[in-house]
């Protein structure tokens, strides 16, 4: 376990302590009548999530070898515990300490991007224990203040998000003020300085450390009408070439049945990223309900400029764009996303069939199509299974992608 990070983490977590001094005064009596009392009623979570994701992808180049490998399949058999503590409150007080371990059960087949299978396609799952969150938080009247290593979804998670999907979670290390409430206006801005990625600890591409700040409000314009603005200022230094600035709005709401959401974004290159580049970000989509079956439509355009493609290097990559993950980097005439699907309740639980055709958003190049498959419920209170198919079907021209299908079957438990 790397324990370098942790003079940081706490160094975060004294900082958040000293801020909110002044509003502890202020706080209303809690539960606890001492910090004693607070760990003492401290609550433990146990969640296991066991995973098994089966790849067969056509044409994988293997580009140390620069060649064609020999295998086309993994098969990645792996299970997440996730064990946290949070104590009680004290003063408006809390803290909160989280441990994941992820093991592989049985052969690893699979290239975890640090067991060493480069023969076989990536199922970014890779093996290791470490703390996921860890910090002390101060609620007092409208306002929250989290200091130290936590979690930091936004917006649907677009741009700023977890990556709960993959086995090892993505967090940030920093400090987080929220102010507000779900039916008034609310202010949420971060300050980070260390990003830990989902690839684990044990691998290069494990962190990315910066000046990364954060600020995202939202605004009831009416019932059922919200708009929110954003700025990501991500000035990256272990991953220059992704600095950006990104500034936006979205808007969600609902007229009768139907539901929409539209958003914009700009983008441009800031700090030491060696690019020169201005890209914008489009999203339209519409959500109805027609009788049993809710179905939705939507249109989403990550732009290009220079060659370079919009980029989302904090984002929760694996909701969008299909399944099959064949975007997670912006491709350089970007990337136009028309989908359409439906979900419909059968035998207890969620069925779900959505299909995308992505385009270049600069030329004329296709790049295919994908179909997605879920069917999800649960089996007890505490128990719930997901299985999930995605079939992609990279288009005949297509010189970076090739046809691609997963499925998973997923059992999670909490207790």
């Amino acid at each position: 376990m790397n324990t370098s990070k942790f003079p940081k983490i706490f160094g975060a977590l004294l900082l958040g302590a000293c801020s909110t001094v002044a509003l502890q005064a202020a706080a209303q009596e809690s539960e606890s009548a001492t910090l004693v009392d607070a760990l003492k009623s401290g609550e433990v979570g146990l969640n296991l999530r066991y995973r098994v994701e089966v790849v067969d992808q056509d044409a994988i180049i293997n580009p140390t070898l620069d060649q064609y490998d020999m295998e086309d399949e993994a098969v990645a058999s792996t299970l997440r515990t996730r064990l946290n503590w949070r104590s009680g409150s004290y003063r408006g007080f809390t803290g909160f300490l989280e441990m994941d371990d992820v093991t592989a059960i049985g052969n690893d087949s699979y290239n975890s991007t640090t067991n060493g299978n480069i023969d076989h396609p990536v199922v970014a799952d890779p093996e290791g224990t470490e703390i996921n969150q860890a910090y002390i938080r101060y609620s007092g009247g409208n306002s929250i203040i989290t200091a130290g290593r936590q979690r930091i979804n936004l917006d649907g998670q677009r741009f700023v998000g977890g990556v709960g999907w993959r086995q090892n979670e993505q967090t940030y290390d920093g400090v987080r003020y929220q102010y507000g409430s779900a039916d008034s206006f609310q202010l949420d801005y971060s300050y980070v300085y260390n990003v830990n990625r989902i690839f684990g600890e044990d691998s290069s591409n494990s962190d990315i450390g910066g000046d990364i700040q954060l600020l995202h409000a939202i605004y009831p314009v009416a019932e059922n009408h919200k708009v929110s603005a954003f700025v990501y200022n991500l000035d990256l230094e272990d991953s220059t070439n992704n600095a950006s600035r990104t500034y936006g709005v979205d808007y969600k709401g609902k007229f009768g049945p139907v539901k929409a959401n539209l958003s914009y974004a700009q983008q441009s290159d800031i700090g030491d990223n060696q690019y020169d580049y201005s890209a914008n970000y489009y999203l339209a989509e519409l959500g109805a309900d027609l009788g049993p079956v809710a179905t939705k439509l939507g249109y989403e355009v990550l732009g290009s400029d220079n060659d370079v493609g919009f980029k989302t290097p904090l984002a929760t990559l694996h909701k969008f764009q299909g399944f099959a993950d064949k975007f997670l980097a912006t491709p350089l005439n970007g990337l136009e996303d028309l989908y359409v699907g439906g979900s419909i309740k059968v035998a207890g639980g969620n069925l779900g069939l959505t299909y995308h055709n992505f385009e270049a958003s600069e030329g004329s190049e296709s790049y295919g199509d994908e179909w997605n498959l879920s069917y999800g419920r649960k089996i007890t209170e505490d128990i719930s299974a997901l299985v999930k198919y995605a079939a992609f079907d990279a288009d005949d021209d297509s010189t970076a992608y090739a046809d691609t299908d997963k499925l998973w079957i997923m059992v999670t438990a909490n207790f």
